[in-house]
C-alpha cells in the first residue's frame, strides 16, 4: 500500500458567507501541487452556525457539493468537510467525502453540540461511516463526536484487519477547550491503532468565540505533528502504511478488545 499525503487546511472562516469561503479556500489551495485528501473545517463554507433556514443546501443539486465536486476532480484529490444539509424537512451537520469521480460519501453527525444548541436545530446521524480511498479505510466524524470514543471504537473485522485505518474529525473546536482537544485526539489514536487526524479553524466567530486551530496527525504511538497555533496554513503531512502494519503487528492490542 502507498502512502498517503494529506493536506490540512487550517483556516479562518466568514461568518455565514459561502462564496467568500469558498474563494478563500482556493486560494490557499492554489499553491499545492500533489495530494491525495484535503480536510476543510467542520461546515466549511458558513461556519458553525446555527441559521439552518437560510444556509441549508438539498441533499441534491447542492451548489456547495458542486464546487468541491470542482475541486477535487481539479487537485485529483478526494476532499472531507461538513455542511449544513437539508432533507424531507430535516437538517443534518453532514460530513462529505467526495472523490475526483465526483462520488460523495455522507456521514451524518452523531453527536450534537448540546451546549451550542445543535440538538436544537440538527437531526442526529445514527450510522458509522467508513469509507475507503487509495487502498486506506477512514472512518468519518465531526467535531463533537470526538467526545464520544464508543463510537469511534476499532476493532477486528472478518477479514482479520482493523475495521479502520485512519480517523477523521473536521471541526469548530474553541480555544478555551484546546486542551480536551489535543488530548482526545491523542487518545483516539492510541486505542484504536490508527492514525488520526483533527483539523480544526483559526480566528473569532460570528459569536465572538475564538479558535486555535491546533489542527494535528497523531500517530498509533501518540506521537504528533501540529500546525501552529492561531495561525492560516496549509499542512502537508504523510500516512505511512508501512508504519502503521508495524505497529499493529508489535503490539496486537485490537485482537484482545
Amino acid at each position: 500500500m502507498r502512502n498517503l499525503k494529506v493536506a490540512l487546511v487550517q483556516t479562518n472562516q466568514f461568518w455565514e458567507d459561502k462564496i467568500k469561503n469558498m474563494n478563500h479556500f482556493e486560494e490557499l489551495l492554489a499553491s499545492i501541487e500533489t495530494v491525495d485528501l484535503i480536510l476543510f473545517p467542520e461546515m466549511f463554507q458558513t461556519a458553525f452556525s446555527m441559521n439552518v433556514s437560510e444556509l441549508a443546501e438539498k441533499e441534491k443539486d447542492s451548489a456547495s457539493l458542486k464546487w468541491l465536486k470542482t475541486i477535487s476532480k481539479k487537485k485529483s484529490a478526494a476532499i472531507y468537510t461538513s455542511m449544513i444539509v437539508e432533507k424531507d424537512g430535516f437538517y443534518y451537520n453532514r460530513g462529505v467525502f467526495v472523490k475526483p469521480s465526483g462520488e460523495i460519501t455522507n456521514y451524518n453527525k452523531r453527536k450534537l453540540f448540546g451546549l451550542a444548541g445543535e440538538d436544537d436545530y440538527f437531526s442526529a446521524g445514527k450510522e458509522e461511516v467508513i469509507v475507503e480511498w487509495e487502498g486506506w479505510k477512514f472512518q468519518l466524524q465531526i467535531c463533537y463526536d470526538l467526545r464520544f470514543p464508543e463510537i469511534a471504537r476499532n476493532r477486528i473485522a472478518s477479514n482479520g484487519l482493523p475495521s479502520y485505518d485512519v480517523l477523521l474529525y473536521v471541526a469548530n473546536w474553541p480555544e478555551k477547550r484546546n486542551t480536551h482537544w489535543k488530548a482526545l485526539l491523542t487518545a483516539r489514536a492510541i486505542e484504536n491503532q490508527c492514525y488520526t487526524i483533527g483539523l480544526n479553524r483559526v480566528g473569532e466567530d460570528g459569536k465572538s468565540l475564538i479558535y486555535s486551530g491546533d489542527s494535528m496527525l497523531v500517530d498509533p504511538l501518540g506521537e504528533k505533528t501540529m500546525c501552529d497555533p492561531h495561525k492560516e496554513e496549509v499542512l502537508l503531512i504523510e500516512l505511512n502504511y508501512d508504519k502503521l502494519m508495524e505497529i499493529r503487528e508489535v503490539l496486537p492490542f485490537l485482537k484482545d478488545m
